[in-house]
């Protein structure tokens, strides 16, 4: 067995031996394997490399905007205070029901309303 011999001249009891000896042809297709395996291997682990390097470049991005978003987070906690300060000022009187029937209140509407009202035309 070439096996055997390999190991035992990798210990130092035979020098030579297995350089002497021709490979046979499993030998020479598991080398080959051996080394395409190899290969694969360093070509995933540049690409794991890579990929670890742009999500650490995304991370980065993103608590770049992190000063904006608690900037923003803050703005719309105040304006929600202001909100609920002018609700409990003003009483029912502006939060009271139209004459349409639909609840009144807001002076710029998020676009419910007009939809709302779309869907009646249409239905006519």
């Amino acid at each position: 067995m070439a096996t055997n011999a390999r190991a035992s001249s990798t210990n130092g009891t035979q020098p030579g031996a297995a350089a002497d000896l021709p490979k046979s042809y499993y030998e020479q297709q598991r080398e080959l394997l051996i080394s395409e395996i190899t290969q694969s291997l360093e070509h995933v682990l540049q690409n794991i490399n890579r990929l670890n390097r742009s999500l650490e470049e995304v991370i980065q991005v993103g608590n770049e905007f992190a000063p904006v978003e608690s900037l923003w987070s803050h703005f719309e906690s105040v304006m929600g205070a202001r909100e609920e300060e002018l609700k409990r000022e003003g009483g029912g009187e502006e939060q009271g029901e139209r004459e349409d029937g639909r609840e009144g209140g807001r002076e710029h509407g998020d676009g419910e309303e007009g939809a709302e009202e779309t869907v009646r035309v249409g239905e006519k």
